[in-house]
């Protein structure tokens, strides 16, 4: 190539980069290795991370995927497809895109979805947006966030929206059932609220009181913002069903359709809404019609980027999606099916619900008293640092500490179980805990009063 063009080396090619803006030898990089032997060196610091049994939920969730889920993604047709979001993309990632699309809306009772966003976090920041311009009635482009919504959450909306002159209001939780209680959000009663929060399950675990929360955001101008757990979707009522009219837009993250948890990512977030509501959804829409010889043919029929509309009616800088995720999603549901997926909800919140009657004691009990899903809080009167580090040195990962998001509920651990667990995985940790518990009382460990 270089002889062709008339050109000796590879330097003379990039001639015109100043000799002080070039890179000089990489001597840290180690020579070239074989497949074998990458292959071996990238199992080596797998073993280096271990294979801890995990009990930690909080927003990502530990699910059986089957074998076939990932096997048919990575083919080629799928791995390695023209660019997803351009209009000629391939009529096979429309049709999948456009069955996900179906997919989605059948779990969330509502009619239409798009073609996927980056997270759930983000997901929640372009649902508050859309709320913003969807509610015509409102002027005051402020909305209610209660602070049961997942703290990861409610931080990257505030980056997002915070500088778009967005107020988001947070709403303190009950602190007896860890839920949201239209008490809490009396003082906003009769006043300018473009959109009102709602998590179900929220970040505790604990089931939210739905259908009035939405009939409240009604009858006071706010849209409804529901933020789900798809997996929960497949057992609790459709958030299209909430109240006398339903969530308006929906959101979440799909991590638990089929993405393996990979170290935080990547995962994808999901944005559903109502009709009237889908000239201000971010993203696209891919729709199924026919062609003029009455095939069936799948086509982009919305896109609300700048790239593709005149800018000020753009509603989305989203120029593409988690495509892969996407993909495999869409797999994992075609496979698992409406009735597998509703079988692995029922075997996750039954797991949960026995960890916590094997591991409840005198030391460590639930902190709510409401119903939960596959999650909940458990509050300790031992210090949690010194019950949890020998947890971790026997390859346990016994949930998520809350000290730092929520440093009122105290020594709190929010604890996890899906329906990856077997009776002996509860077992293990329950019997582990118990020996830490009772070697931290009899080494004299300061306990907290009794709780309540």
């Amino acid at each position: 190539m270089l002889d062709t063009i008339g050109v000796s080396d590879i330097e003379q090619l990039f001639d015109e980069i100043p000799d002080n803006l070039g890179s000089r030898r990489l001597d840290a990089v180690p020579p070239g290795m074989t497949e074998q032997e990458i292959s071996r060196l990238m199992m080596q610091r797998a073993d280096q991370d271990g294979r801890p049994l995990c009990f930690i939920g909080a927003g990502a969730y530990e699910h059986h995927i089957p074998a076939a889920v990932w096997e048919i993604t990575t083919r080629g047709e799928f791995y390695s497809a023209y660019t997803p979001y351009q209009a000629e993309a391939s009529q096979g990632t429309l049709q999948l895109i456009y069955e996900f699309q179906s997919m989605m809306t059948a779990l969330t009772g509502m009619d239409v979805a798009n073609a996927s966003l980056y997270d759930g976090a983000s997901a929640l920041a372009e649902a508050a947006l859309m709320a913003v311009r969807a509610n015509r009635k409102s002027k005051s482009r402020r909305i209610l966030v209660p602070t049961t919504v997942n703290p990861a959450y409610r931080k990257t909306a505030r980056t997002i929206v915070g500088n778009q002159d967005i107020e988001l209001l947070e709403v303190p939780y009950d602190a007896q059932g860890g839920h949201t209680t239209i008490e809490s959000l009396a003082q906003y009663q009769g006043e300018d609220i473009a959109a009102v929060v709602v998590a179900q399950p929220n970040f505790f675990g604990v089931l939210e009181e739905v259908d009035a929360l939405t009939d409240w955001a009604h009858a006071n101008g706010a849209l409804l913002i529901a933020v789900v757990n798809p997996v929960a979707m497949a057992l609790l009522k459709a958030p299209g069903q909430w109240g006398a009219r339903g969530a308006d837009i929906v959101v979440g993250e799909g991590q638990p359709l089929g993405i393996p948890l990979s170290s935080g990512g990547p995962y994808f977030g999901f944005m559903c809404s109502k009709q009237e509501q889908v000239r201000q959804m971010p993203g696209r829409i891919v729709g199924r019609t026919l062609d003029r010889d009455g095939r069936v043919g799948y086509t982009l029929t919305l896109q609300a980027r700048e790239q593709h509309i005149r800018r000020s009616k753009a509603t989305s800088n989203i120029c593409t999606n988690q495509g892969l995720m996407v993909t495999a999603a869409t797999i994992h549901m075609a496979i698992v099916g409406a009735e597998g997926l509703r079988r692995v909800a029922l075997a996750s919140h039954a797991n949960t619900r026995s960890l916590v009657e094997k591991i409840t004691s005198e030391h460590l009990r639930p902190r709510f008293n409401r119903p939960y899903f596959h999650e909940t809080v458990m509050t300790s009167t031992l210090p949690l640092q010194r019950l949890l580090r020998p947890l971790y040195a026997h390859n346990l990962q016994p949930g998520y500490e809350l000290t730092d998001d929520y440093p009122e509920l105290g020594e709190s651990l929010l604890v996890c179980a899906t329906e990856t667990k077997t009776e002996a995985d509860l077992d293990l940790y329950r019997d582990h805990l118990a020996r830490v518990i009772e070697k931290q009382v009899s080494a004299g460990c300061p306990v907290q009063p009794k709780m309540a």
